[in-house]
């Protein structure tokens, strides 16, 4: 319904019209309207793909204003996974870096300028494997643990490395087969997998009749546990004279290794504040017996970046330990 003018003289017997007010009201909704167009699901949404441990690929469409704890929990749920605190999602930065996703940070604020790409990882190594609970919690960790030691983030000797790939060999394929013996080339064991190794593994593989794939992780995880690597979140950096050092992130405490040697160990109990500006990254160490000060200890990192992400590992964000 179109509201008519209105019409009526002014003191001056001049001509005067308005339109209705429900004409008005009209034309100023349309108008805002028109200037806060909605904006359409796609805008709002992103195909987010998770890369799992087992080589497989789960995807879902996401909102990018939703928190990191959605995702993370739409896997675990895909997983079937109960013991979740030990394991966090991924993702490369536009520089290739690797960062943790915040559970309690919204996705978009976090992953910019690359793909939703994401992987699922273990981030907290239980010091004792043996107090997961669940069989499927154990698995993801020895999956995870064998990407790293054939990337070589974990080191270990030949003697181990064929010690535990005879347990990966029997957790996958069961019981020594000779019809299956050539499946074994077909694992990763080790960075530099050699043939002599893999005869190594089948020898021992030949021994573990009869043990269950449960019981071949968990020695794994036995053996694995031992290494002094075991767990070690490894960042680059630089001591207060500028030698070049790695900082190394464990479940006790932080430490400091130097031409692949550990020479100092911080642990938690013993650090009372975390921080960083600019490049830096610092502790304040609480004083030993007969001192009376604190001590704060400096280390430079490559830039801004790498200092927040050694902070928030190390238990300066919210979703650190």
């Amino acid at each position: 319904m179109v509201t008519s003018p209105v019409c009526c003289q002014d003191d001056g017997g001049r001509a005067c019209c308005s339109l209705g007010e429900d004409s008005i009201s009209h034309l100023s909704s349309t108008s805002r309207i028109s200037r806060s167009p909605v904006r359409p699901m796609g805008f709002r949404t992103m195909q987010t793909r998770v890369a799992l441990l087992d080589g497989s690929l789960f995807t879902c469409l996401m909102e990018k204003r939703s928190r990191g704890l959605v995702l993370f929990d739409k896997v675990c749920e895909h997983l079937n996974l109960l013991e979740r605190d030990y394991f966090a999602l991924s993702f490369k930065d536009t520089d290739n870096n690797k960062n943790w996703l915040d559970p309690a940070k919204e996705m978009k604020k976090q992953v910019r300028g690359v793909p939703y790409n994401f992987s699922f990882n273990v981030k907290f190594y239980p010091p004792d494997p043996a107090h997961l609970s669940e069989d499927i919690s154990r698995y993801f960790l020895c999956l995870q643990l064998r990407q790293d030691i054939v990337s070589g983030r974990l080191p270990c000797s030949f003697v181990t490395q064929t010690i535990l790939g005879s347990f990966t060999v029997q957790s996958e394929l069961g019981d020594y087969d000779p019809d299956e013996s050539s499946d074994v080339s077909e694992l990763s064991f080790a960075p530099n997998q050699t043939k002599e190794m893999e005869e190594k593994i089948i020898e021992l593989h030949k021994t573990y009749r009869g043990m269950s794939p449960a019981e071949a992780e968990m020695n794994f995880l036995e053996n694995v546990k031992k290494l002094s690597m075991y767990g070690v979140d490894l960042h680059h950096a630089k001591d207060s004279e500028g030698v070049a050092i790695m900082l190394g992130v464990v479940s006790s405490g932080l430490l400091v290794y130097r031409d692949r040697l550990r020479i100092n160990r911080f642990s938690w109990s013993k650090i009372s504040k975390i921080s960083y500006k600019r490049n830096n990254f610092y502790i304040k160490v609480r004083p030993e017996q007969f001192e009376h000060f604190d001590s704060i200890i400096g280390f430079k990192l490559a830039n801004h970046r790498a200092a927040k992400r050694l902070w928030k590992v190390s238990g300066g964000g919210a979703s650190g330990r």
